[in-house]
């Protein structure tokens, strides 16, 4: 029979039998940081940490792009939406996210043209509707979706388009990690976030288990992958191997999509540094536009208007520690009181894939 990849990966006799396997394997306290905001969605909406020992605990880490994405980047968009004939596209989630003053949901009440995408080859569209309008595209997103605005600017450059700009906000994830364990946060492991090493490859996180002597499992987003994901780590821990290990074969291969990570080349380059949300500075941690298309980048022709000084979170917010796995949503005081999905505070919140909104939507607080 072919594989259902839905149910079958969510199989109640599955998870049960993995569950009462992880109850009887578990030897020691184990604290699991998941990379990626999917996995935190899965943890809360089917309650995994309910089916598992106590020992056992979920850490959340910066594995949203929006909600690592600093204020004075989001004020970077809200300015360049406010020029005269510019037309500000982005993804769905970026609209809300609150910057240093006001948010581009916010902007676009105010008259600024913001327009949100399903998909970044929607601005060639928007461009070709609007030749007498500069049209900037505010692209996010970690390894996932860099390839996706690269073959957008592969499509420009070719096609001669002379009215799209890029502002690149693309972030690897690599890098955080390495910040989080460099600042002594106390992981155990990792699940390794799958889509990522889709496009990246499962070798990325060889480096980082090796040098952190830190088990990481690349797990797929359902509780039936999850569960075997941590299955698999504490074996690892029980026959004394820190490795990668690949429990999303179906999807990822060691060395991932070369004809995606080839394009990303082409047009990529990593940043010196960049700022990220409740990590500060990490050096190399982002990508930005090749020297050679520079006449594309938005930070460059719009730099008399765009300011990098940096911007701290409310005082209440906790985003950050939540970011680094030093806290949990619900230990913010404001947490479902003054910060909800519909008037965020910080950036958690605002996020399909942020830990304040999976807490909020799944742990009885709708």
């Amino acid at each position: 029979m072919p594989i259902d990849y839905l149910n079958d990966y969510r199989d109640p006799k599955l998870i049960a039998a993995l569950a009462a396997r992880i109850k009887a394997e578990a030897s020691r306290p184990l604290n699991i940081m998941e990379i990626c905001g999917g996995h935190t969605h899965t943890i809360m909406k089917f309650g995994l940490p309910q089916l598992l020992p106590p020992q056992i605990r979920f850490i959340h880490g910066p594995g949203c792009p929006v909600c690592v994405m600093p204020k004075e980047r989001i004020d970077h968009a809200v300015a360049l939406a406010s020029q005269p004939n510019t037309i500000l596209c982005t993804l769905g989630d970026m609209i809300r996210v609150p910057g240093g003053k006001i948010s581009l949901q916010q902007a676009r009440a105010e008259g600024a043209d913001v327009r949100a995408l399903y998909s970044p080859l929607d601005t060639l569209k928007i461009a070709s509707e609007n030749p007498d309008k500069t049209v900037v595209f505010f692209a996010i997103g970690f390894e996932t979706t860099a390839p996706m605005t690269a073959a957008l600017i592969d499509r420009v450059v070719v096609g001669g388009v002379k009215n799209l700009l890029f502002h690149i906000n693309h972030i690897l994830v690599p890098p955080p990690v390495c910040a989080i364990m460099d600042d002594g946060a106390a992981i155990d492991a990792f699940l390794g976030p799958s889509h990522v090493s889709v496009i990246a490859g499962g070798d990325i996180f060889l480096p980082i288990a090796a040098r952190y002597q830190t088990p990481i499992v690349i797990s797929g987003f359902e509780p039936v992958d999850m569960l075997e994901s941590v299955l698999m780590i504490i074996r690892q821990f029980n026959e004394d191997r820190r490795e990668v290990e690949n429990q999303y074969s179906r999807a990822v291969t060691p060395r991932g999509n070369e004809r995606a990570k080839a394009l990303m080349d082409r047009y990529f380059t990593p940043r010196e540094t960049f700022r990220w949300r409740g990590l500060g500075d990490i050096a190399f941690s982002a990508l930005k536009l090749r020297e050679e298309y520079a006449f594309l980048d938005a930070e460059r022709v719009f730099a008399h208007c765009l300011s990098n000084e940096p911007i701290d979170d409310h005082k209440l917010c906790l985003c950050a520690q939540i970011l680094k796995g030093r806290a949990k949503p619900t230990d913010c005081k404001v947490f479902g009181k003054a910060c909800t999905p519909n008037s965020p505070l910080g950036s958690c919140m605002v996020s399909s894939e942020g830990a304040c909104a999976a807490y909020y939507r799944y742990a009885q607080l709708l």
